[in-house]
């Protein structure tokens, strides 16, 4: 399982990345951010379900190591860059 530790840093930037358009509230910020925690986590959209959007997006392309490798490092820069 990926271990998200739920720093909110992919809810503050998704106007890096166009496949988050439809959440992004204008800003870069999720709509579904309220302050640092997700209020709709437990019924949070595919495309923020890291497992399960692999089991059925990328389980065909790379391995889950791979995939949670590349996410983390995502998950990194993206901590850098708000520092």
């Amino acid at each position: 399982m990926f271990e998200c530790d739920r720093c909110g840093c992919c809810c503050r930037s998704l106007n890096k990345n166009s496949l988050y358009a439809q959440l992004d509230r204008g800003d870069g910020v999720c709509i579904y951010l309220d302050g640092d925690q997700c209020s709709i986590y437990n019924d949070r959209p595919l495309i923020c379900r890291i497992d399960e959007c692999y089991d059925r997006f990328f389980s065909g392309i790379m391995s889950r190591e791979d995939y949670y490798r590349v996410n983390y490092e995502a998950c990194k820069r993206l901590k850098e860059m708000e520092e």
